[in-house]
């Protein structure tokens, strides 16, 4: 058994827990001290048998995640307006390391291998009007033309991106990682959001990922330049020009609701993508938003998008996995951090 890779999981599963070393104490009811606890994390000790099957249960883990190989986790991008705070953020680190190492392994077993290429690498994008072209081109060697794009998990999918959607409080919206030192990205999603927001922040974290922004860019500018990509590519420019015209002396509530059924945007963001393209003035946005938004900013009863954003992809090669006999049933259980006998009557109900 290797020490001190049992060492860093135990402590990467407590921290993807949100606990204390005194929580998880008295999670385990006191079968162990926190001291013990302690130099199992720093490697100085190792726990019985029994600890162990406590410990993972306290944790929430299987067994086997003690022992499964670690992963790195690279240039973490966290929307800059996150209200969460340093044990939080290395709550979500953790969770996004548990889940992107039990999807590379499923990818290993059925022999999977997937390199990522970044189609618009080569265009440096210096300010938002810039963000234009970056989705043209984009969209062009996506092939997806100016069409809506009715599920843009499923498109990141496609593409070689692992989307990943947790269960999170509402400081949390999502960030974007490479892991593995940059072999593949990650984008990780809050699925506790509408499904507007849900679809504008992955536009937002495939921003981060796929733009060349020269560095030396303050961080807010660069927060600005993955919203207007995030905008443009949920409602492109010729697709806005084309439902609403070049330029508007006033828009109607009923077609902004009607453009975000049709393309899943809300409306604050249609109409910063028509101040941002010249459609209104600056000042008619102010007056229309403050009339209709800021008092309703859920938009209730302004419409809903009909689609669906939801990641299927590591359930499906999982259930492949088991279909061809590549893993058993427990063995897919463990991947997916579920019950045997949970796994067993969602994959026997399909």
């Amino acid at each position: 058994m290797d020490r001190q890779l049992f060492a860093q999981r135990v402590k990467n599963a407590r921290v993807m827990c949100g606990l204390t070393l005194d929580e998880l104490c008295e999670k385990m009811g006191n079968l162990v001290s926190k001291q013990s606890l302690s130099k199992y994390e720093k490697g100085v000790m190792m726990p019985e048998n029994n600890v162990i099957v406590t410990l993972a249960k306290a944790l929430n883990v299987n067994l086997e995640y003690f022992f499964r190989p670690l992963s790195s986790i690279n240039k973490v991008e966290f929307r800059k307006k996150s209200t969460l705070g340093v044990k939080k953020q290395e709550q979500v680190k953790e969770c996004v390391r548990d889940i992107a190492e039990r999807y590379i392994t499923i990818e290993q077993l059925l022999g999977i291998n997937i390199s990522f290429q970044n189609p618009i690498a080569d265009i440096v994008v210096e300010d938002c009007d810039m963000v234009e072209n970056a989705v043209r081109e984009l969209r062009k060697r996506w092939w997806t033309g100016l069409r809506n794009l009715s599920n843009v998990v499923e498109l990141m999918e496609d593409k070689g991106i692992k989307v990943l959607m947790v269960e999170f409080d509402k400081g949390f919206e999502g960030l974007s990682a490479w892991v593995n030192d940059n072999e593949f990205p990650v984008v990780v999603i809050n699925r506790n959001m509408s499904v507007e927001r849900i679809r504008f922040t992955a536009m937002h974290e495939l921003g981060h990922l796929l733009l060349n922004i020269p560095s030396e860019l303050p961080e807010k500018e660069k927060e600005k330049i993955c919203h207007r990509f995030a905008n443009a590519m949920l409602l492109p420019k010729e697709a806005l020009f084309e439902e609403v015209g070049n330029k508007r002396r006033g828009i109607a509530l009923p077609e902004l609701i009607s453009i975000k059924e049709q393309y899943g945007i809300s409306i604050a963001a249609v109409l910063v993508r028509m101040r941002d393209l010249g459609i209104i003035n600056n000042s008619y946005y102010k007056n229309f938003y403050i009339s209709h938004i800021s008092k309703n900013r859920q938009e209730d009863k302004l419409g809903d998008y009909k689609g669906v954003e939801e990641s299927k992809r590591f359930m499906m090669l999982l259930n492949r996995a088991v279909a061809e006999e590549v893993v058993t049933m427990s063995r897919a259980a463990e991947l997916s951090n579920v019950k045997l006998a949970t796994f067993r009557s969602e994959y026997l109900s399909i």
